[in-house]
């Protein structure tokens, strides 16, 4: 049995929602302004509430979209890094044809100009460096099953880069002519009265030094200097042939004198080589 305090708040509670099933009829099926004014007085009490839950459900919804806006990021982000990796590699290999078609070009004007066609010239392509400061030697590509021999001449499209210094089936070893013992005999650019020896200077890959026979023989800056070839008085013949640049004067040291030192820059820049030719006939040998 229940006591009569728990039998009226029943009540009370029965009373309470018969009063708001009506009150909720009436606002749904009645009509007037009283609808109105019962529809107002739901929406002021609910109002607060829905404001209250509103601001309290904000940072929630703020936070989802944050997380929703980051991953979209995150994918954008993805697929841009994606094209910009497809056009770094592009941007390479167009890079690599340009500079190879540029060579090309180079050494067939080097060639046309200093009448190398005739000397069995071999393409070959650096594939490894010594790693020392003046870069004395590097490999190439192409051996003796290619002709190629110790002593011949190598070039690229700028000028001469050295000789073969070994040379193995498969591939080959070039001693640059920054190298300390390289030397070729040369001259001023079609002046046979000024030979010389010219030679690394041992400091720098662009520094040169070239010793005149005649040692007062004036020698201007700016001056080309190329390979001379095989002299006429010479009891061997040379490999290099003639007229291959080798570099432009820069200075003379002591100029007019016994200790005249000419300085040039080679046009070949033996740092950034990735191409070059073996010249694999004896000049000597062309009629």
């Amino acid at each position: 049995m229940y006591d009569p305090k728990t039998i009226r708040r029943r009540r009370a509670v029965l009373a309470l929602l018969v009063l708001s099933s009506v009150v909720l009829l009436t606002a749904s099926f009645g009509g007037g302004g009283g609808v109105s004014s019962v529809q107002r007085g739901v929406f002021e009490i609910v109002s607060p509430i829905q404001d209250v839950a509103s601001r309290s459900l904000k940072p929630a919804r703020d936070l989802f979209g944050w997380f929703g806006a980051t991953w979209q990021a995150k994918g954008e982000n993805a697929g841009l890094r994606t094209d910009r990796d497809a056009l770094r590699r592009e941007n390479i290999a167009l890079q690599t044809r340009l500079r190879n078609a540029e060579t090309a070009a180079d050494m067939r004007e080097l060639s046309q100009a200093a009448g190398l066609a005739d000397l069995g010239p071999v393409p070959a392509r650096v594939i490894a460096v010594t790693p020392t400061l003046l870069f004395q030697s590097f490999v190439i590509n192409k051996g003796t099953g290619d002709g190629v021999k110790v002593g011949q001449a190598v070039v690229t499209g700028g000028g001469l880069v050295g000789r073969v210094s070994f040379a193995g089936s498969g591939r080959s070893t070039v001693k640059l002519l920054t190298d300390s013992d390289f030397g070729v005999q040369a001259r001023v650019a079609g002046d046979d009265a000024t030979p010389g020896i010219v030679r690394a200077s041992g400091g720098s890959p662009e520094d040169l030094i070239m010793r005149t026979t005649d040692l007062k023989a004036p020698v201007a800056e700016g001056a080309k200097i190329t390979t001379r070839g095989t002299a006429s008085d010479a009891k061997l013949s040379s490999l290099f042939p003639p007229d291959i640049p080798i570099g432009r004067v820069t200075r003379v040291d002591d100029a007019g004198t016994d200790t005249q030192t000419v300085h040039l820059k080679p046009y070949v820049d033996v740092r950034a080589i990735d191409q070059v030719q073996v010249l694999t006939r004896d000049p000597s040998t062309i009629p």
